[in-house]
């Protein structure tokens, strides 16, 4: 008998219409229980996500529902309860297609969604002002059809996001939205629901400062994974895409999942939630069946890192921090606080919850992140323009895993040679985050500002076989960084690891601008 071939699985990258992703017969991961949840308790919500990561589809999702296709849901969640799939008159805006570099992109999106709604409702465009415009489509739409208007808005956030860095460009854009969305509240007899999504949750420059009854649900334990691929779903949906993957790098199941959770999993959005893979790198490493920084390719972090270096931020503290949740939810044009930046944008997440303290604890969420950033953040402290091989940072890791702290510091300060005069290493801060960045990119385990009784060491990098502390000086000597050591005994809690431990004190010189010769020592 013949053996007939597995059906290939029709991955949706980059297929955000959830009709045309149904038609075709692409995998879903059926998040429509939140559906429910959400019709049955509130009208108006809010959801911040890292970009590339589902909130497009999850609106048209909501869109096919409202308008009544059932067919589209057989086999899901809701097409199991009880709901009369009345057809709902729903506006969806979906401000992510332009870059809103001009002040006419935003009108221009505006104008086209809004005659389309006129005209499907019989409206007569009496007014230039766009308020007033979708004001009266809302009322029209509930007056004609006899139902509430539920409204989607796809990335509210587009044109203030592009334009942080540019007061006068966010000022216009916030004021035309916060006109438009107005209508949230003023309209409110005629609307059955919104949605909003976005990156972002603007504090003080909110466009929703009107809308009081707005619920978040952005760090909300109940639609924790709303967007995102839980453990779960992963092994639900996707055992045959690992087989594949394991098959394709000739490694195990287990391997297999264990490649995708340090790449791609570590997302978590709630005080008690589980962790969250990225669905964009895990639907793209399942169709090529390899693990390559997908999401990394989606968009580059300039607004992220030019605000790290701008601010002269600590970035051994703020990439290992701890905070409250109001540090987190909201930015501010007027002094944009890099915490909630890394952290909306995706560069930071939640790893744990201290209900005493009530502190959230962040960190980077995995390693297609951390290379992301750290390759993004590497320009900024040193120069990448010069003739420098990557044999250099091969030489680096080379002798961090075969013990040879002499050899690594010299690798180190060949790559940090090319720091020109221009980029200003000019105090202790820079050389630290200079040195972290390059020891984070190279993939060495890197653990900073490590706490001990008497004091905090700089650098800890750990391998199964060797320990090495090392202590930074800026301007002084090597042998004052080794003699903290000695005199704070950063070494104690390893002195009984089976592990070879190395002390290693680094001054960098600000006359020669390389690094003093270091002092080391090995211990056990």
């Amino acid at each position: 008998m013949d053996r007939k071939t597995p059906e290939k699985v029709k991955y949706p990258i980059g297929q955000q219409d959830f009709k045309v992703l149904r038609q075709q017969g692409r995998l879903y991961v059926d998040k429509t229980r939140y559906i429910e949840q959400l019709v049955e308790e509130d009208q108006y919500y809010f959801l911040a996500r890292p970009r590339r990561f589902g909130k497009s589809l999850f609106l048209s999702t909501m869109k096919y529902f409202f308008e009544g296709e059932r067919e589209l849901f057989n086999g899901l969640y809701i097409d199991s309860i009880d709901w009369g799939w009345d057809k709902y008159p729903v506006l969806h805006l979906d401000l992510n297609p332009e870059r809103y570099s001009e002040k006419g992109k935003l009108e221009s999106i505006l104008d086209e969604r809004f005659e389309e709604w006129e005209k499907k409702y019989g409206i007569k465009n009496l007014s230039s002002d766009y308020s007033q415009r979708f004001r009266r489509i809302i009322e029209t739409a509930h007056e004609k059809t006899g139902h509430q208007v539920v409204i989607l808005v796809d990335e509210y956030d587009k044109p203030l996001v592009g334009n942080l860095n540019s007061s006068s460009q966010f000022e216009y854009f916030r004021e035309k939205l916060a006109s438009i969305y107005s209508n949230f509240k003023s309209s409110a007899a005629h609307i059955k629901l919104v949605f909003i999504t976005g990156v972002s949750r603007f504090s003080k420059l909110s466009v929703f400062s009107d809308l009081n009854n707005l619920r978040d649900i952005s760090f909300s334990e109940d639609f924790a994974d709303i967007c995102g691929i839980t453990e779960a779903e992963l092994h639900k949906y996707f055992t045959s895409g690992i087989k594949n993957l394991a098959d394709k790098e000739g490694i195990s199941y287990e391997q297999a999942c264990f490649e995708l959770k340090l790449n791609y999993d570590g997302y978590r959005f709630s005080s008690g939630g589980s962790d969250i893979y990225n669905p964009w790198s895990v639907l793209n490493a399942m169709r090529e069946s390899m693990i390559q920084d997908y999401w990394a390719e989606t968009g580059k972090p300039t607004i992220v890192v030019e605000t790290l270096h701008n601010r002269n931020v600590d970035l051994e503290k703020i990439l290992n921090t701890d905070c409250t949740l109001d540090q987190l939810k909201g930015l501010d044009l007027s002094n944009i606080d890099p915490l909630p930046l890394l952290y909306q944008t995706g560069y930071l997440t939640i790893k744990a919850y201290d209900r005493e303290t009530k502190l959230y604890s962040l960190s980077v969420p995995n390693r297609e992140v951390s290379r992301d950033l750290f390759k993004a953040l590497l320009p900024y402290y040193i120069s990448v323009e010069r003739d420098t091989p990557d044999s250099v940072a091969r030489d680096i890791l080379n002798a961090i895993l075969k013990g040879e702290p002499a050899k690594m510091m010299e690798s180190i300060d060949i790559f940090l040679a090319g720091i020109p005069y221009e980029m200003k290493m000019e105090n202790e801060n820079n050389f630290h985050n200079a040195v972290y960045i390059l020891l984070r990119l190279i993939g060495a385990r890197t653990e900073t500002e490590v706490h001990t009784s008497d004091g905090r060491i700089d650098l800890i990098v750990k391998t199964s076989k060797f320990i090495y502390i090392i202590e930074l000086k800026f301007g002084k000597d090597s042998q004052t960084a080794i003699n903290q050591i000695e005199e704070k005994q950063y070494d104690l809690p390893y002195r009984n690891d089976a592990r070879r431990v190395f002390r290693i004190g680094v001054n960098f010189n600000t006359t020669t601008r390389r690094l003093d010769q270091p002092e080391i020592q090995e211990i056990n």
